[in-house]
Parts: C-alpha cells; sequence; structure tokens
C-alpha cells in the first residue's frame, strides 16, 4: 500500500459555524474552503472514509488522529489494524457540530435537550476544543461495537480544528480517531510523524502543519458523582473545577500503565503509551539531582558497556545521548561537551518547535565517549507540551540511546498532561 501526504493549504477559511447565542452557536457547521485544492483534498479523504475500510490521518489542534467511519465495523477494525492497537482500548469519535451529536446519542424525554446538562458548562466554555465527554452509549446505537470496546458509554469531541471540521463534515459521521501512531510510541504532531510510522498501512495524510496543542484531549466522565477525569490533556483540572457543577471534579487516572486490569474506561489508562525506542530517564521537579542537571553516575550507567563496545556489523558504536530540558537544566544537563553545534530538525521546514544542538560527549580527562544531543523546550508549560513528542520523535530519528528529560511541576494546567505522558513513557523515574 503506498502512502501519500497531502499538504492542505491553511490560507483562507475552511468552514465556520452558524452564527447563534449559548450552545446553539456550536450546532451547525458549515464547509467554506476558499483554496480549491484544500477543498479537492477534503472530499477525497471523505470519500474514502465514505466508501472503504482504510483510515486516513488528519491534523487536530491536539495530535494527528487516525480516522474512520465510527458507524462501520470493517472502517473502525482498520484503525485497530494499522496502529497495532489492542481491542478493549475504546476510541473517541470527534463530531463537527452538535447537529451530528444529538442524531447519535437519542432523544430524551419530554423533547429535552439529550446532552445531559451538567455537560454544557463545559460544552459551552470548552468546545470545540480539546475536550472528550463521556455519554451514554443509547441501544440501539449506530456506532460500531468496536468503537466502544464493549463499554456503555463512549467518548465524543469536538476539534477546534476547522481542517478536522470540515472533514468530518463532508463525511458526514462521526470519525472514531485515537492518535495516528503505531501503538505505545509517541503521539504524532506533524505528518512526518505519521509517515514514519503508518507508512504502506494508510493511504493518505492530510497535512495541516504543525499541532498546536501537542498533548492529547482531557477526558471526563461526568454521569457520575462527583465527575472524574479520566485522562489529563488541554484542559487542566483547575478549568473544569471553575465551571459550575465541576467544583469537585475529581482524578481518577494514574500515571504509570495499568495492563492486567479491566478494560479501560477511558484511552490512555491501560497500555503502555507514548515511548520511543530509547530509555527515558524523567527527573521528576522534586528531584535534587535534577537541580544542577544530570550525575556523572547516571552518565556511567548510561555509557557503560556500549561506548567501548560494537554494533551487530563489528562497527564500533557511538552512543548517544539525549537530554530534553525544560524550567531548571541548563545546556548540556551539567554534562561535559564540546563542539556543540546547532543541526537541521526533521520538521524544520514546517516551523518546528525547538533546535537540536548536537556535539561530543566527554569523560572527566575531557576525552570524547560518545555525544550529546540537547533540545531546549524553553520554560512555557503549552511550548513544552507543544514540543513534547516531537523532541522524543527527534531523538529517536538520530538513534539516541538514554534519553534524560528535565520534569516540572504538575499541579496546574496543561503540565498534568505534560507529567503524565512522561510518566508513562519514562523506563525510569528520578524523584
Amino acid at each position: 500500500m503506498e502512502t501519500r501526504i497531502v499538504k492542505v493549504s491553511s490560507k483562507g477559511s475552511l468552514g465556520h459555524f452558524r452564527p447563534g447565542e449559548g450552545l446553539a452557536r456550536l450546532d451547525h457547521w458549515e464547509v467554506k474552503c476558499e483554496d480549491k485544492s484544500a477543498l479537492k483534498a477534503l472530499e477525497e479523504a471523505a470519500h474514502e472514509l465514505r466508501t472503504t475500510p482504510t483510515p486516513v490521518a488528519f491534523p487536530t489542534e491536539t495530535v494527528y488522529g487516525l480516522g474512520a467511519d465510527a458507524t462501520r465495523s470493517p472502517s473502525v477494525k482498520g484503525i485497530y489494524s494499522a496502529k497495532g492497537r489492542p481491542s478493549d482500548n475504546p476510541l473517541i469519535s470527534h463530531v463537527c457540530d452538535l447537529e451530528m451529536l444529538r442524531e447519535y446519542i437519542g432523544q430524551a424525554e419530554g423533547g429535552q435537550d439529550p446532552i445531559p446538562s451538567r455537560y454544557r458548562t463545559l460544552i459551552e466554555r470548552f468546545w470545540p476544543g480539546p475536550l472528550t465527554i463521556l455519554l451514554p452509549n443509547p441501544q440501539p446505537t449506530k456506532l460500531a461495537p468496536e468503537v466502544t470496546a464493549g463499554l456503555k458509554t463512549f467518548g465524543v469531541r469536538m476539534p477546534s480544528s476547522p481542517l478536522a471540521l470540515s472533514l468530518i463534515k463532508l463525511a458526514g459521521v462521526p470519525l472514531a480517531a485515537p492518535s495516528a501512531n503505531a501503538s505505545t510510541k509517541p503521539s504524532p504532531t506533524t505528518a512526518q510523524h505519521v509517515m514514519d510510522d503508518l507508512r504502506g498501512r494508510i493511504e493518505l495524510i492530510l497535512d495541516g502543519g504543525q499541532c498546536a496543542v501537542g498533548v492529547e484531549s482531557t477526558v471526563v466522565d461526568g454521569l457520575c458523582d462527583p465527575p472524574v477525569v479520566l485522562r489529563p490533556g488541554g484542559i487542566g483540572l483547575d478549568e473544569l473545577r471553575s465551571c459550575p457543577g465541576w467544583e469537585g471534579a475529581v482524578i481518577a487516572y494514574k500515571d504509570q500503565s495499568e495492563e492486567g486490569k479491566a478494560a479501560p474506561r477511558a484511552p490512555g489508562m491501560k497500555y503502555k503509551h507514548y515511548s520511543p525506542k530509547a530509555r527515558v530517564v524523567l527527573y521528576e521537579s522534586s528531584c535534587a539531582k535534577g537541580v544542577t542537571g544530570v550525575a556523572s553516575s547516571e552518565l556511567a550507567t548510561a555509557t557503560n558497556g556500549v561506548v567501548n563496545g560494537h554494533a551487530t556489523n563489528g562497527e564500533k558504536k557511538t552512543r548517544k545521548i539525549g537530554v530534553i530540558r525544560t524550567q531548571r537544566w541548563k545546556q548540556g544537563a551539567g554534562l561535559r561537551c564540546a563542539n556543540l553545534q546547532r543541526q537541521k530538525t526533521v520538521d524544520e521546514d514546517r516551523d518546528s518547535p525547538f533546535e537540536v544542538i548536537e556535539g561530543d560527549l566527554l569523560d572527566e580527562s575531557e576525552k570524547p565517549i560518545g555525544r550529546i544531543l540537547d533540545i531546549d523546550l524553553g520554560r512555557d508549560t503549552e511550548g513544552i507540551a507543544r514540543g513534547l513528542f516531537s523532541a522524543l520523535r527527534e531523538f529517536d530519528r538520530r538513534g539516541a540511546d538514554t534519553i534524560f528529560v528535565d520534569g516540572i511541576e504538575d499541579r496546574i494546567d496543561i503540565a498534568a498532561a505534560v507529567m503524565n505522558r512522561l510518566r508513562k513513557a519514562a523506563s525510569e523515574i528520578r524523584a
């Protein structure tokens, strides 16, 4: 199967909501593409979604999604097959407007709005955007059983990406769409990331550029009391608690995978996720060693037996150490290094959120013992979230053996999502 990347121009409008007040402003999305090539690409993708079982990758504001018609089992099975995803891991459905959502959640008694009242304040404030809500799956349901993985609820969100909204509208059905990566790998935030993982497994990748948020949506369950957060994401707990009916919202997720447990209530809860090929060592923000950087003993462990070892072809293998800096570490994270130079990133032509510095890694006698790769994601939490998955993938592309990461405080906003993803990716955590 040949995989193509089709660029969708961001110039001009791709669509808009009909004017309205309150929730009514989200009732109806209209496709309006000023760029004919963009409309052609969207129509081609929508046709493939309607008529074939092969999923299509497309950008949202969070990460790239792997979309399929949520009403057809063969299409949804295509997602699990392309990703290598466990079949008991439920999928989030994406809608373009409230008109589409109401069509799939059934009728309420007495002609009332079928959207549960507890969600209305969240929808009005955070939709379209990085928030997924759990709703009862009506019986009979129009959704394919593979979407819910046997659960009595289903997750749904309305993305803020005009490209995604117009694609869903043209497809005419909700799109089941997990992240468009191979299962367990870091989520993709560019079209090239999708190509790296799914080349030969799907036919079409819509390229809308770098994702703005960089981590997946927050998943909440407002059907229970108190309401709970099942997965941290683009909307923080404090933001949720500021909404009426959500003041007592509590956390119901763990930062480690829960393999062996019952079927997860939401994506990202049960299985190992977000992991690069390299060994990841995470320094929590509370770790004293992390204030000055990576300890020399850590470096010795990371390089032991490999710097002087040999690759499988008999040639000497150069050890590569990656460093992801955020709010505390200086360049090189306290390691001895020299001859540092800026390198071109894989996303250089698509507004990469960071630059890569590479140089020699030195021992105590100033002798080169390997290579160091350094990425600074900055101090801004949103910038860290935007660049995190790209940084992990960049180090994979460059063959890093070990990645040291400077963790951040996770008490507020999107920082909880950043640290949740890092803890799931980490081979070791230094607290």
